[in-house]
């Protein structure tokens, strides 16, 4: 599906200051409309504004998946995004969900500013986007208010610590109505410590979490996105391995008996002994 969000051409700045460092857009060569957005040099979003229903990083991708089989096909839902970026998974929700109440929590609000400038959303787009901590916004939204909650935040390449302790976990586990899902975008590499730490921290709030993973990730080989998946209910693990199985860069489900082995002996972490996400290896980002 492709279609125009905005009248004109779309003219980006070049390398601007924002809170988080200095953020650029540059236009993607291999498609047309299409938008990526660095951070310090680290790329943060893709953005397709022809097709939003296109997610080009593959982890996003996945995200993704959940959110498709969050509810029936086309059905609204109340969508919590922490962290914005480029706004890519608002603007997927909108078109596959018409009529999906979103809430953004981002705390750069230039960052922002500049993307609704540059890569405005479309017009029948619901929505809001609020400038907070992550954790602050999440906790000043109601109780039983969201189907899902999507965890995508960096302070330049790492999650801060105070996003991935049990009481984070718990406050978005207070945040989702009964049977919704928390996504979390969990950056790692070998041997793969911090994955397990927070597998074990999911573990400790919700009863049913699961891994979407590369491989080659996933085996400690490289490093990349895991994304988790936790909830009350059951999680439609069947459909998540099929279309996770079908991508251009197919990605294995982790769960259960496997999800255990994976874990191991890793401990939930709690505000006190939290630790931010890796720093990324150099050059790990370069397309």
């Amino acid at each position: 599906m492709r279609r125009r969000t905005q009248a004109g051409p779309v003219v980006p700045p070049g390398p601007v200051p924002v809170d988080g460092g200095t953020a650029e857009l540059l236009g993607d060569a291999d498609r047309d409309g299409s938008w990526v957005l660095l951070v310090d040099g680290t790329p943060q979003s893709h953005v397709d504004l022809e097709d939003p229903t296109h997610l080009e990083f593959e982890y996003v991708r996945r995200m993704g998946h959940v959110l498709d089989l969050a509810a029936g096909k086309g059905r609204p839902i109340d969508v919590v995004h922490l962290g914005g970026g480029a706004l890519t998974l608002p603007r997927y929700v909108a078109a596959t969900r018409p009529g999906s109440r979103q809430r953004v929590v981002e705390l750069d609000r230039p960052l922002t500013e500049l993307v609704r400038a540059h890569l405005p959303l479309p017009r029948d787009a619901r929505v809001r986007v609020r400038a907070a901590d992550a954790r602050q916004g999440l906790a000043a939204l109601p109780s039983a208010s969201a189907d899902v909650v999507v965890s995508d935040v960096f302070a330049g390449a790492r999650t801060p610590a105070h996003l991935t302790s049990v009481e984070y976990a718990q406050q978005a586990h207070r945040v989702l109505r009964p049977g919704g899902s928390l996504v979390v975008n969990v950056a790692d590499g070998p041997p793969l410590r911090f994955a397990r730490t927070q597998v074990a921290t999911l573990r400790a709030v919700f009863p049913h979490v699961c891994l979407l993973a590369e491989p080659g990730t996933l085996r400690g080989r490289r490093f990349g996105n895991l994304v988790a998946v936790a909830s009350d209910a059951e999680l439609p693990v069947s459909a998540l391995v099929r279309r996770c199985a079908a991508d251009p860069m197919p990605s294995r489900v982790v769960e259960g008996a496997d999800l255990d082995r994976f874990a191991g002996r890793a401990r939930p972490v709690h505000d006190a002994d939290a630790v931010a996400s890796p720093e990324p290896p150099e050059g790990v980002f370069t397309r």
